[in-house]
């Protein structure tokens, strides 16, 4: 436990530091976020001691504000105020990511990857914009669902079944858009019941069934108490997350270019969006179960692939369909923001730093870079028509690549088990950035 403590010490100071930097920028103030209109109330209540109006104040994603309950009660210690408890809440979610670096920063050591490797893995995930646009809008729950996903896969590719079901139905409750790595979570369990053998074949059976119960169990558990204090209303905003009205129609997604340019858009609080598109109602209401149908389709098809040629689903090939989906997930729905790109870059990043002998350079500069220069962009007056193009013009190919690099890895030679100190994938060094692939033995 001291050598572990010794080796990582430095590693979680700086993890920690990023953390405290990003918290000191982005948690400055919830005036005009989410967090005010959508948090606030149930969290307040909850601080003045009124368990049932908090959950029946909750909103869509009120498995999130249980999962981090405990966290708003702290700041009545010491007689903290709103603020205190706005703050406090981002608090697991900023932990998680920090744990999360500290355990890739390790892996990464324990197969002798550079200090600039490990330092720049650690940087993408405590320090890059989009966690600051995820804590000034309100939403350090982006942070923890990524987190809890990225562990789930882990998981479930080390036979695992019970916590990787755990983890994701952690992930599911924090907020629904973790459906998606349902398909990437049991293609990682699926590789038992690919064998031949009929004893592995049950086994790989029951692998799936006990992650898929204690998903569902970890799940009801949390969202139970919500469903049953709202009478009914809990139910509601989740139906309407579920099936996206046409309010919310945003730049950044595949659909923008299907509305219409008519009356005068407004935002939420009133304000004129010029040159702001209305979505046509059946996008906005197939988006977001496209989302998961599409994911499940592609797990699906990966997984006859695979056990067509009987092979089984590694670890890394688990978590680029991980990061697969997850930019699916920005591109088909119409609610899209900067911040649903955190979870992608996240799940890209664990995928990355697994098997190339070289600092991640794709999620820095496919992913960060131009994340942040598209932001900067529009917050300097880009019409919402050229952002919609350019965001398309950057993700479609990164998806079409990410694809095909998914379903070509079938055809690659079958990796060698993990050792200590060795990649399952350390025979290939792949050096890429958009859709340059140059392998070397």
């Amino acid at each position: 436990m001291r050598r572990i403590l010794r080796e990582n010490a430095v590693c979680a100071l700086v993890a920690a530091a990023s953390c405290a930097a990003m918290a000191w920028l982005g948690l400055y103030g919830f005036a005009w976020n989410d967090y005010e209109n959508e948090a606030r109330p149930a969290f307040e209540a909850l601080a003045h001691g009124h368990v049932l109006r908090f959950l029946q104040l909750a909103p869509a994603y009120g498995g999130s504000l249980i999962e981090r309950a405990p966290f708003a009660l702290l700041p009545g210690l010491w007689g903290g105020g709103p603020l205190a408890v706005y703050r406090m809440v981002a608090v697991p979610c900023l932990l998680a990511i920090a744990a999360f670096a500290v355990w890739l920063c390790a892996r990464m050591r324990a197969e002798h990857r550079s200090t600039l490797a490990r330092a720049l893995a650690v940087g993408i995930c405590v320090a890059n914009p989009m966690t600051l646009d995820a804590l000034e809008l309100g939403h350090p729950e982006e942070l923890l669902g990524a987190c809890l996903c990225v562990g789930a896969v882990v998981l479930a590719s080390r036979r695992q079944p019970l916590w990787a079901g755990v983890l994701l139905g952690l992930a599911i409750a924090n907020k629904q858009w973790a459906l998606v790595a349902t398909g990437p979570v049991l293609l990682a369990l699926a590789a038992g019941a690919q064998s031949e053998r009929g004893a592995a074949r049950v086994s790989g059976r029951r692998a799936i069934l006990t992650c898929l119960a204690s998903t569902c169990v970890v799940t009801a558990a949390i969202i139970g108490p919500l469903v049953l204090a709202s009478a009914g209303g809990f139910v509601s905003s989740a139906r309407g997350a579920a099936v996206a009205g046409g309010a919310i129609f945003q730049p950044w997604q595949a659909w923008w270019f299907l509305g219409s340019h008519g009356a005068l858009v407004h935002g939420v609080f009133g304000t004129p969006l010029r040159g702001y598109r209305t979505g046509p109602a059946w996008a906005s209401a197939i988006s977001h179960p496209l989302i998961v149908a599409v994911g499940l389709a592609l797990s699906a098809a990966l997984w006859l692939r695979r056990r067509r040629e009987h092979r089984a689903l590694d670890e890394r090939s688990a978590l680029l369909a991980l990061a697969l989906v997850l930019l699916l997930r920005c591109l088909l729905d119409t609610w899209n923001t900067g911040y649903y790109m955190l979870p992608f870059a996240i799940a890209l990043l664990a995928w990355e730093v697994r098997g190339a002998d070289r600092p991640p350079w794709l999620v820095l500069t496919s992913v960060v870079l131009p994340w942040f220069g598209l932001q900067e962009l529009s917050e300097n007056h880009l019409s919402p028509d050229a952002q919609a193009a350019l965001f398309l013009v950057w993700t479609l190919p990164l998806a079409a690549w990410l694809g095909l690099r998914l379903f070509a890895a079938s055809r690659a030679p079958v990796a060698q088990a993990d050792t200590p100190g060795r990649s399952a994938d350390a025979h290939e060094s792949t050096v890429s950035v958009l859709g340059r692939l140059v392998s070397t033995s």
